[in-house]
């Protein structure tokens, strides 16, 4: 591999000399590479010289003047830990007494857990950018230095949200990291992890930018991950991301392994949002974000028109509004589509998130929404979200209860019924919920692949609220062929759930 690259950067060396010539003697325009993305200039006799490591083909001199400030993190936490026999022997206390002459073996209640990670000096005055996994829970924290110096540090704040913890030393002049901007990152990007793998000491890797954005994973309930293949494995959580002038661009928290180790998949937090996160903490020592109240539902391509939208067009439909919060004040209404925040175009339910979540509770914005067909702007003041965390993870379970009663209804292959009170106590649903209970859903049926499931409560019809198999059979029959969109509320176990919307193509008898 080492070969290899130094041949690539020989191979890229010798190419750019004879584009420097040709240019020079042609004046036409010419790239260089900068050593994080290309950029197009027009080269001249004195063009600007390439990136320090492609020139030596070696990061040495960025790797060297970095690791000062990236750390190696050991904690002690005390855990909890249960009897196997359960709390004061459980079912089986009697029999042990027995076994051991009336006395039962003592199982520890706690133990003591030792862990390692890493972290970044972002100060010269001793804060230090780490996960929140990585510190949460201790009692005890060192840090370890590159001249392997330890010094105990105190917790100044973390944010589960996005796993993110600042902690800080009692030390000065300490080496530190700039933080680059993580927006202007690209994929292929050549980027350098380090940190503290498998309590190794410090050590880097090298990679490029795989992807940016990534969602949905549910690693954390804020996710805008920056993926590289750079090796990331156990013990580099809270490290270093940098591009190859030494910036910042990323805090490396998660991986992709079966085993737990590296298989090219690993995620970081963009330094954009790291700093944000941090700020709040050093500042406040907690994080506060907006929030409106409602639940935005993902409109996926192809159902624009179900949505009222132009083809193309994209944005969030909101599924549900949560009384008394700061949507349901301005009036925000289930079924309206947000297509912008502050002039500023939705793309996805997480970048809709993620845009709210990044002003202040008490922030006046304005939301661009789509009502039955028609634009129009709705200002909203945040509130704060005291449970981010909770409420972006609120996804209910499937009702799976193979109820097979009701009748078959103008939806192919999907059997409803009203809620009874048995049915109510029987799927644990709120009082509040009404529409029509889906008794059976054929497999392999269009409704199947939309993602319907028996328990499920259907509460509208195209925007039209249903209480009874004839008024659900009448709102599908309207829409002819046309795709139906569903608003089903799915239950938990708790006796709480979501209401979300749901496209079926083709569906209608």
């Amino acid at each position: 591999m080492k070969f290899k690259m130094s041949r690539i950067l020989e191979i890229r060396r010798n190419t750019a000399i004879m584009i420097v010539v040709i240019a020079a003697l042609t004046g036409a325009l010419a790239y260089s590479w900068t050593g994080a993305r290309h950029v197009p200039i027009y080269v001249s006799a004195a063009a600007a010289a390439p990136n320090e490591a492609f020139q030596t083909g070696s990061f040495a001199p960025v790797v060297q003047k970095a690791m000062p400030a990236v750390v190696n993190i050991s904690t002690t936490s005390k855990v909890k830990v249960q009897s196997p026999f359960g709390e004061d022997g459980g079912p089986f206390d009697d029999f042990f007494r027995q076994f051991f002459g009336g006395r039962v073996p003592q199982q520890p209640r706690e133990r003591i857990a030792h862990a390692l990670g890493s972290g970044v000096v972002v100060s010269p005055d001793g804060y230090i950018l780490t996960n929140n996994h990585v510190v949460q829970g201790a009692t005890d924290i060192k840090v370890s230095f590159a001249s392997e110096k330890e010094i105990p540090a105190k917790v100044i704040g973390t944010d589960q949200a996005s796993d993110l913890a600042v902690i800080k030393v009692d030390q000065k002049d300490l080496p530190t990291l700039p933080l680059g901007n993580s927006s202007t990152a690209q994929v292929g990007d050549i980027v350098l992890a380090i940190g503290n793998p498998f309590g190794l000491g410090q050590t880097v890797t090298m990679g490029i930018v795989s992807a940016k954005g990534r969602s949905g994973l549910g690693i954390e309930a804020v996710e805008d991950f920056i993926q590289t293949d750079a090796a990331i494995n156990p013990g580099n959580s809270g490290g270093a991301l940098i591009n190859t002038r030494g910036e910042l661009i990323g805090i490396n928290t998660a991986i992709v392994g079966g085993q737990g180790g590296n298989v090219g998949i690993g995620f970081a937090i963009p330094a954009n949002m790291a700093r944000n996160v941090m700020d709040q903490l050093i500042k406040n020592g907690k994080v506060t974000r907006g929030f409106i109240g409602i639940l935005p539902n993902p409109i996926a391509p192809g159902e624009e028109e179900a949505f009222g939208l132009k083809p193309g067009q994209k944005g969030v439909a909101i599924s549900q509004v949560d009384p008394g919060t700061p949507g349901d004040k301005a009036g925000l209404k289930v079924g309206d589509v947000i297509t912008a925040v502050n002039g500023t175009s939705v793309q996805d339910e997480n970048s809709f998130r993620l845009q709210v979540a990044g002003y202040a509770p008490g922030t006046k914005i304005d939301l661009r929404i789509v009502r039955n067909g028609q634009e129009m702007t709705v200002p909203v003041v945040l509130g704060e979200n005291k449970e981010y965390a909770k409420l972006l993870n609120r996804n209910g379970q499937g009702g799976g209860n193979d109820q097979n009663e009701g009748t078959a209804s103008a939806m192919q292959g999907v059997q409803v019924d009203s809620i009874s009170s048995d049915l109510q106590q029987r799927l644990n649903l709120p009082a509040k919920v009404t529409g029509v209970v889906v008794t059976d859903v054929a497999e392999g049926s269009a409704a199947a692949e939309a993602g319907l499931q028996e328990g499920d409560v259907i509460e509208r019809v195209n925007h039209q609220k249903v209480a009874s198999p004839s008024e659900f059979d009448a709102a599908v029959k309207a829409g002819g062929a046309k795709p139906v969109l569903l608003l089903v509320f799915r239950g938990d176990q708790r006796g709480g759930g979501v209401s979300r919307f749901i496209v079926v193509q083709n569906s209608s008898k």
